[in-house]
């Protein structure tokens, strides 16, 4: 087996004869040693490199292609391969430098401490992308797994950086990082502080993901605030939402917990959109049902012969015959609820509320169809006598009056 801190003896010992057999002495002798050492081993970390990405990518994503397993080409996907192969010189660069310093302790050190620097933020890298490839795991994108996964992929990626940190400062000031995680103690305090907001982002979102409150492609409303629209991205400071108007708005995970919001996923997965409106008849047109009334409901089908029997208001035969017409039209769900009823009387009229669920949520079909609807709603009730309230103004009259 190739022994690479063999090789680089055998090549200082050739080095070195080249340059007795060259004549050089003096000062020169180890600025051409360590300058012929340094590019061999360059050049070896640059060879490692290159069989590193040549050699071990293709092996793995062969092997990986072949199980049946897919967690394993999402967690060593390219990207985290990459991240493997940017390490590996640097580690051969470590092994090489006592070899290659040998007579110079101090530069030996201070290079030691730049490569240990660049394996800990290279890993730190690797570590990241790795926790990234998490979020690509065969999940529903709007299941609840998928936004825990999310929530602490994001805490995980906080700590990887915290202790990547702490061991490069460690390295920095030549000390122990053991000795500078037990002395975190004292700064908890400002630690705290500086992740106040990310530590109370998580919190939320647990809150939010563990009582099933959002998920993402839910249609949510925020009243204080602008939010009205599809939620897009939940992180652990903040959820995106894309509003009606294609607008970018994002809000964090805590004001909606602390809040209240409207979420729309319930009418999305039932059977129907509901219509909740009020018409305010007046109370002067509110009159018993005549003979005439009756026979014409009869004669045109609006109502039945049981249906007519008894003492009744022309109101209430408007109400009967929405309510039927209502069960007739294909664009309402007949199996939700679907009624005409009476309000308490207002000083505006006494309000008549039709209530029922369109079969159609498409914001545009619902809009016509309940348009349409209201709009017969409205038509049909001069048919009973009946008069829909209207205030009117008194000083056009008085100004009538005077002129």
């Amino acid at each position: 087996m190739w022994d690479i801190t063999e090789t680089m003896n055998q090549i200082r010992s050739v080095v070195e004869d080249l340059i007795q057999m060259c004549g050089i002495t003096g000062v020169a002798v180890p600025v051409v040693r360590y300058v012929s050492m340094s590019l061999a081993a360059i050049f070896f970390s640059w060879l490692s490199y290159i069989i590193a990405k040549k050699l071990l990518i293709p092996v793995i994503d062969k092997i990986t292609a072949r199980t049946k397993a897919t967690w394993d080409e999402v967690l060593l996907n390219h990207d985290v391969l990459l991240k493997v192969c940017a390490i590996v010189p640097a580690v051969v660069i470590y092994k090489l430098l006592p070899l290659v310093f040998f007579e110079a302790p101090f530069v030996q050190e201070m290079l030691n401490r730049l490569t240990s620097i660049y394996i800990t933020v290279t890993s730190v890298q690797l570590g990241i992308a790795v926790i990234n490839s998490f979020r690509h795991l065969e999940t529903t994108n709007s299941s609840s797994k998928q936004q825990y996964l999310q929530s602490f992929c994001g805490v995980l990626k906080i700590v990887a950086i915290f202790i990547g940190v702490i061991v490069v400062v460690a390295l920095v000031i030549d000390k122990s990082p053991m000795k500078l995680f037990a002395g975190l103690g004292a700064t908890s305090a400002v630690l705290m502080l500086v992740f106040k907001d990310t530590i109370e982002g998580l919190v939320a979102g647990i809150r939010l993901t563990s009582n099933d409150m959002i998920r993402r492609g839910d249609w949510i409303t925020v009243p204080s605030t602008t939010v009205d629209g599809e939620v897009m991205e939940m992180t652990l400071t903040t959820v995106k939402v894309q509003n009606f108007d294609n607008t970018i708005v994002t809000v964090s995970p805590k004001t909606l917990v602390d809040g209240s919001f409207q979420n729309w996923k319930g009418m999305q997965e039932s059977g129907g959109r509901r219509v909740k409106r009020l018409v305010y008849f007046d109370f002067l047109s509110i009159k018993p049902a005549t003979q005439e009334l009756k026979d014409m409901c009869q004669e045109k089908g609006f109502l039945t012969t049981q249906e007519l029997k008894g003492d009744l208001t022309n109101l209430g035969l408007y109400r009967k015959y929405m309510e039927n017409w209502l069960r007739k039209s294909p664009e309402v769900n007949t199996s939700l609820t679907c009624m005409v009823r009476q309000l308490e009387a207002t000083n505006t009229g006494l309000p008549i509320e039709f209530y029922f669920f369109l079969s159609n949520k498409e914001w545009i079909v619902y809009e016509h169809n309940l348009a349409e609807i209201m709009e017969w709603a409205y038509t049909m009730a001069p048919v009973f006598g009946l008069h829909i309230y209207e205030r009117y103004s008194v000083m056009p009259k008085a100004q009538q009056l005077l002129g």
